[in-house]
């Protein structure tokens, strides 16, 4: 019998295909995620990996026996599965592993109005429904199974990205965009087309093996091509997306990466000048640059933890018309609150395009300070070196720590989260300060306690 607690995650459905899950569990995800749901009817996408279309047919079928009308919208991007269960008001299941290696697949899923369905709104049921079925067998099929219908949404999709950001009147640029071989490649040339941009494409070809690199611009390995194409061509800037086309990450004129906190501070700044003394969600890792240019710009920046379900929980709650993570995770009001790495990358453009400038100069008042990066740490006993990290800094005077999120201890001049991953042993640092000799002095400082 299939492990569950090895695939469903705190946000979502992971594993191996199919050492750990094949079509027959996908199908009865289905069925549990249409009775959990309640509901009469749900829309399916999936990403171009080789196993997406047989999981997501499977898992349409297993709703269908439910009595759940299927609408499936066949190859999307996530945030273009968000856009569905938004637009069409109904509840979502995106089969995706993001940007994880080609044998991997999952299932991120969402209630009607893409509101995010997690361990805690849901996941938990679904898992214990299977695991119920699995052991006693099958669902007694309903009395009237639910339909099936193909619709195309992309169009749709891009439409509602355009009309929120205004880039008709930018002057020209030169845009390099790496897909990575992932989602972005189905969704860029669709969501550009008629925008004044000369598109430089990169790795478009849908390639769930990803023969070129991951998907997985978090890791600098990944986007080299792309900085080599932006200074080599000229270009005004470079974006690139992970393999399910939901984070975008930007690269300057100059090839240099662009941080996501700063990507964060400056769509803040414009979207607070639509709805001014609106709330801004951040995380807790993101720089000390978001919060300060919200307050700037007369919004109220709202701290919270790492991951949509939180971020989208806050926004939800305070009403907040944008947020951001570290991890390139932008969240927009006016995309039921989901997460759109396109419209970030739209609004980007819009900026760049209505001044004359670099993106270099540009970005520049929104990334002041120096920082780490995530540095990751593979040790066995997370609890025991954080606690050993605690310790060290508790009594020291001007320093303050909090637990919202792991352990942030914060000075004058430097603040440093230390946090545990939710699926590998590892304690994840980030590190922030005013200059780079103190990001080294307090990175050498903690990494020699953990790594001790």
């Amino acid at each position: 019998m299939p492990d569950l607690s090895q695939i469903v995650k705190a946000y979502d459905v992971r594993g191996v295909v199919p050492d750990q899950w094949d079509e027959r569990l996908a199908e009865l995800l289905g069925a549990a995620f249409a009775e959990i749901t309640g509901a009469s009817a749900v829309v399916i996408g999936h990403d171009m990996r080789p196993s997406s279309p047989g999981l997501a047919g499977a898992f349409g079928r297993g709703a269908a026996a439910r009595g759940a009308d299927v609408t499936e919208i066949g190859l999307c991007s996530t945030d273009q599965l968000y856009y569905a269960s938004g637009a069409l008001d109904l509840p979502g299941a995106m089969f995706t592993a993001s940007h994880n290696p080609a044998q991997y697949n999952g299932i991120k899923m969402c209630r009607a109005g893409a509101k995010p369905i997690g361990q805690d709104s849901g996941l938990a049921e679904i898992r214990a429904l299977v695991e119920g079925w699995l052991a006693e067998g099958p669902p007694v099929p309903a009395a009237s199974p639910g339909g099936l219908a193909q619709r195309d949404v992309l169009k749709d999709y891009a439409a509602h990205l355009r009309g929120l950001v205004d880039l008709t009147a930018i002057r020209p640029l030169k845009v390099v965009v790496d897909a990575g071989n992932g989602m972005g490649g189905h969704t860029v040339p669709t969501v550009f087309e008629g925008l004044p941009l000369e598109l430089d494409p990169m790795y478009f070809e849908l390639d769930g093996t990803f023969p070129n690199h991951e998907a997985n611009p978090l890791d600098p390995a990944n986007i080299v091509d792309l900085q080599a194409r932006v200074k080599a061509t000229g270009a005004d800037l470079g974006l690139a997306f992970d393999g399910d086309a939901d984070r975008c990450f930007v690269v300057d004129e100059r090839g240099e990466p662009v941080p996501p906190s700063a990507i964060t501070a400056l769509v803040a700044a414009r979207e607070l000048a639509k709805a001014p003394g609106s709330a801004v969600i951040h995380n807790l890792i993101t720089s000390w640059s978001v919060p300060e240019v919200v307050k700037e710009n007369g919004g109220t920046p709202v701290r919270t933890r790492v991951g949509h379900s939180f971020i989208k929980a806050e926004m939800a709650r305070t009403g907040a018309i944008f947020g951001g993570e570290h991890s390139a995770h932008y969240y927009f009001r006016d995309f039921w609150n989901a997460d759109t790495g396109m419209l970030a990358a739209l609004h980007v453009l819009a900026a760049l395009g209505e001044q004359e400038g670099p993106l270099s100069g540009l970005v520049a008042a929104y990334d002041r300070y120096a920082a780490s990066g995530e540095i990751n740490s593979r040790v066995e006993d997370q609890t025991g070196r954080a606690a050993a990290v605690k310790a060290a800094f508790a009594d020291r005077p001007g320093v303050t720590l909090d637990e919202l999120d792991g352990l942030t201890v914060t000075a004058a001049d430097w603040w440093f989260n230390i946090r545990p991953s939710n699926t590998e042993p590892l304690l994840r640092l980030n590190i922030e300060a005013r200059d780079a000799t103190t990001v080294d002095k307090i990175r050498d400082e903690v990494l020699g306690i953990v790594r001790s």
